[in-house]
């Protein structure tokens, strides 16, 4: 009854003329989303994020195996503006933990890129050499801007997750 309920709200915004939902579909659609076992959640935070890890300095690594992929934060990519330039390094660099590795410009400021772990970097982003703005539109997803082996895993310890990271954006902003 209340999923119909529910139905009839988002239908007057999304189309004038939704009919409702006759008893038995409710009851179908009811099914659907309270099968057992599967308990359903709503949250605002994409679960990509969740596997995330943050610098102080606003960079990203999310670690899949022994490979960490980094960029910037949306905190980061917002304050920066649009990206018009993305300084990379070279393949096979070897870095340190909290060593600059690049610069990213825009039309507002340049800043540094801080390597958020100790390894070697196997891969950039290529596609940001002709389309910097990725960096802008889809910083956690299209706009990463290195990949690197991780030398010493322990530094993960050090890195702020999700939570901890908005505490650090809420004490910068008061």
């Amino acid at each position: 009854m209340a999923l119909g309920a529910a139905l009839r709200c988002l239908s007057v915004n999304l189309l004038p003329r939704l009919p409702p939902l006759s008893p038995a579909a409710q009851a179908g659609a009811t099914r659907l989303l309270w099968r057992s076992g599967c308990p359903r959640t709503l949250s605002s935070t994409p679960k990509l994020w969740t596997a995330l890890r943050f610098t102080d300095k606003h960079e990203w690594v999310r670690v899949e195996g022994d490979v960490g992929t980094v960029g910037i934060s949306s905190y980061a990519q917002d304050a920066l503006g649009d990206v018009v330039y993305c300084g990379l390094p070279e393949v096979g660099q070897r870095l340190e933990q909290m060593e600059e590795f690049g610069a990213l410009e825009s039309v507002k400021a340049a800043s540094e890129l801080y390597s958020p772990l100790t390894g070697e970097v196997t891969e950039i982003n290529t596609e940001l050499a002709e389309n910097p703005g990725l960096v802008n539109k889809a910083c956690y997803a299209a706009g990463w801007l290195i990949k690197m082996t991780i030398e010493k895993p322990e530094e993960l310890d050090g890195l702020m997750d999700q939570a901890a990271y908005d505490r650090f954006i809420k004490s910068l902003e008061e």
